[in-house]
């Protein structure tokens, strides 16, 4: 019963902790520009800024990696040229504005994960709402389990792995 409780209790704080999460972040909307890789695109707001996004949730391969120019290729098919709101919450430490990116009511970066063009990003999972933490998951399974696309591959390489074994870091801003 004690155990149960605290569970209980546990997930309240959880989602309580989400909710906070997004109740401090800002939304951007505007016409991607720009699509730099799998995770990473160009936002032109309404007053002519430009915001550098990282979609949330997820970690698409490097350009160099196997299926990176397919993943760079996927999202531009879902966002380039349109309109999107996205719901930021941090910066990283590049500087680029961490969101859920949303075309009309499709998530492109579950999107991306269902295509397998990208990894759900366990290490982020804490700053995604339960919710979307098992949606994501659950897509990323289905990628797997049906080989599409980096799943095809005998045993793929996570990005973050592939940036540690060969000294890359995503690119930084242009100043």
């Amino acid at each position: 019963m004690r155990r149960a409780l605290r569970l209980c209790h546990a997930s309240a704080l959880a989602t309580l902790l989400a909710l906070t999460t997004v109740a401090h972040g800002h939304d951007v909307e505007g016409l991607v520009v720009s699509v730099q890789d799998g995770d990473t695109l160009t936002v032109l707001d309404q007053a002519r800024a430009q915001h550098r996004v990282r979609i949330a949730g997820i970690d698409a391969p490097e350009e160099a990696q196997p299926f990176g120019e397919a993943s760079k290729a996927g999202l531009a098919q879902l966002a380039f040229g349109k309109r999107v709101a996205a719901r930021c919450h941090k910066h990283d430490r590049y500087g680029r504005e961490v969101c859920s990116v949303y075309v009309g009511e499709r998530d492109i970066g579950l999107e991306q994960v269902r295509s397998g063009l990208a990894w759900w990003y366990r290490e982020y999972a804490r700053e995604q709402n339960p919710r979307d933490r098992l949606t994501y998951e659950g897509a990323e399974l289905e990628a797997k389990e049906g080989r599409r696309g980096l799943w095809r591959d005998a045993n793929p390489q996570p990005p973050a792995e592939w940036r540690k074994q060969h000294g890359r870091s995503p690119r930084a801003p242009a100043a």
